[in-house]
């Protein structure tokens, strides 16, 4: 049995399909049944699942041979940070009551860094808690997601102008679907792990991006012109504030980006490369269809 959290999510969701094409029994661990449906169609079985609620973990993970295990940022939570070390914690505590499992471990790039990487730096957290916990690891970082920019996509389509924290903007970045991460991730669950230790396997998309790129990509997906807008470093915080973020989340973002654009998050050279197909045009016409609707 395969047990995959946060499977009502992009990645979550990928990789429980790929799993059922291959005929694998797959268990969708979900904090919201009520997104479940497409799950179940898939021939998944479903079960809820809350990160803050150990025992609920632990009926999760009976009867599991290989989990993928998710800890999103809590993005309705006043202090993300703290939230998120709670659901570390209990995560750690579960999965070290289980220690026959292989655990895929969903992190990101710049991972491997202990300091000054805002959102990133939780993700460090999380692989030292884990690698203390499982004896059979693996760690998939993750370039930033391509689905990312959904957050910006109303605004570019109305105005014209796609906001940027990426500065300067022909600087390149890594960037990859999500869909491209959920089938990484079922390919290494399928493989198993006889082994114990800690492998790192990094991935990305089939090429890299600036910001200008990503204006031209959503342009050519929307067909409308869309440019590329460096938004002001002073202005991240209060326009985040706008969108509804809390002071402890925009700060998180505006660390990571100022990491990212100092050169500092990039891929681990030690470690396992592998490389999405899905290009960022094909992302976008979804992303814009969806917006339509």
């Amino acid at each position: 049995m395969y047990v995959i959290f946060g499977a009502s999510g992009n990645v979550g969701r990928a990789t429980a399909t790929a799993l059922r094409n291959a005929g694998h029994a797959v268990r969708a661990v979900v904090r919201d049944t009520a997104k479940s449906d497409g799950l179940t169609h898939i021939g998944c079985e479903v079960v809820h699942g809350d990160l803050g609620d150990e025992a609920s973990l632990q009926r999760a993970l009976d009867g599991a041979h290989a989990v993928q295990m998710l800890c999103p940022l809590p993005h309705d939570d006043p202090d993300p940070a703290v939230a998120m070390h709670r659901m570390i914690a209990t995560a750690a505590r579960a999965l070290r009551t289980h220690p026959h499992l292989h655990v895929v471990a969903l992190s990101d790039y710049g991972a491997e860094l202990h300091e000054g990487t805002g959102i990133t730096m939780l993700f460090h957290d999380l692989e030292a808690a884990f690698s203390e916990s499982v004896p059979r690891l693996t760690l998939l970082r993750s370039a930033e997601h391509m689905h990312n920019w959904a957050r910006v996509l109303p605004v570019a389509l109305s105005t014209g102008r796609l906001p940027s924290l990426h500065h300067p903007l022909d600087r390149p970045f890594a960037t990859v679907a999500a869909h491209d991460v959920g089938v990484l991730a079922a390919q290494l669950l399928a493989e198993g792990r006889d082994d114990d230790g800690v492998r790192i396997v990094s991935i990305e998309g089939p090429r890299r991006y600036d910001a200008n790129d990503v204006a031209g990509a959503l342009s050519e997906a929307a067909a409308r012109d869309i440019a590329a807008l460096a938004l002001p470093r002073g202005e991240w915080t209060a326009t985040m504030l706008r969108a509804g973020l809390g002071a402890n989340h925009a700060k998180l973002i505006t660390d990571l980006y100022d990491a990212q654009n100092a050169g500092r998050i990039d891929v681990d050279p030690r470690s396992e490369r592998r490389f999405g197909t899905t290009d960022l045009r094909d992302v976008f016409a979804t992303l814009i269809r969806t917006v339509d609707a």
